[in-house]
């Protein structure tokens, strides 16, 4: 029986590797098993070691007003978002509270003008008596009707008309472009006279001097400027003229007449004092207010 162990049978048995290992492995991997279950037990535990290590993530500012909150509010409330009034656009009528231009209009013009400028005893002598006005339109008339109304003897007097650097009408208007629209109303009453642009667009002073000294014209039509320079001029003498109609009542655009126009304005204060309101005065011009 101690034949068959063999020879040094005890030393087999002492090999640190031989018998012990496998145990030792097993007892290795029960601790590993056992710490992982711990790490495993105490992240269940704490949540928060978990958030720790998530990214972090950026928190969205509030803005200091929202108005989309506000609106909210408003919605919830039952009141909608206060609606902005709207301009209302003026008319003709909200304006012209007065009515039609009247003499008395005239006359309050001409004094504001020109109080600052003169003396009460030389303001006297720019005052306009009733007897050279004609008749206030209405606003029913047309151009045509209206001269047709107030110079009943038109045809008459062109015919007889015979002298140079002189007009029988002159019609004062704001504008260039109201001259020419002006001019097309005149169809049916301008018979067979001869009609003046009297304007400072794209026509010359002295273009305006030579037609006039040239021909016999009957009618003027032109903004107040043009016609005071040609005044001054000696291109427009004031002893035929029997009629000054003033485009009063017209408005443009803007819903502004001539004389609501500053520069206009002057210009006809200029144009009255260059010998028209002593015209009529005297007796020898009417006035008329379209």
């Amino acid at each position: 029986m101690g034949d068959d162990l063999g020879e040094n049978w005890w030393e087999d048995g002492d090999k640190p590797g031989a018998s012990h290992t496998d145990e030792d492995n097993i007892v290795r991997d029960k601790k590993k098993v056992k710490s992982m279950l711990k790490q495993a037990s105490s992240r269940k535990r704490s949540p928060q070691v978990v958030d720790e290590q998530a990214p972090k993530l950026k928190k969205k500012k509030q803005p200091t007003e929202c108005f989309l909150a506000k609106n909210e509010e408003e919605a919830g409330s039952g009141e909608g978002p206060k609606k902005q009034k709207r301009r209302r656009k003026k008319k003709i009528s909200d304006i012209a509270e007065s009515g039609p231009g009247t003499p008395d209009d005239l006359r309050k013009m001409i004094q504001k003008c020109l109080k600052s400028k003169r003396l009460a005893i030389e303001m006297e002598e720019c005052s306009l008596p009733d007897s050279c006005f004609l008749p206030v339109n209405d606003l029913t008339h047309t151009l045509a009707s209206y001269l047709k109304e107030s110079c009943p003897k038109w045809a008459k007097l062109c015919k007889n008309h015979s002298e140079r650097n002189s007009l029988l009408m002159l019609i004062v208007c704001g504008s260039a472009h109201r001259v020419l629209e002006l001019i097309r109303l005149l169809t049916s009453f301008k018979g067979n006279c001869r009609i003046l642009k009297l304007f400072a667009k794209h026509i010359k002073v002295e273009e305006q001097v030579k037609w006039l000294r040239n021909g016999i014209n009957h009618l003027g039509i032109g903004t107040p400027g043009r016609i005071k320079t040609l005044i001054e001029q000696d291109a427009i003498s004031l002893d035929s003229l029997k009629y000054v109609i003033f485009d009063w009542n017209w408005r443009d655009q803007k819903l502004r007449r001539m004389m609501d126009i500053p520069e206009i304005q002057q210009d006809t204060i200029t144009l009255l004092e260059s010998g028209i309101i002593a015209a009529c005065r005297a007796g020898s011009l009417k006035l008329g207010l379209f």
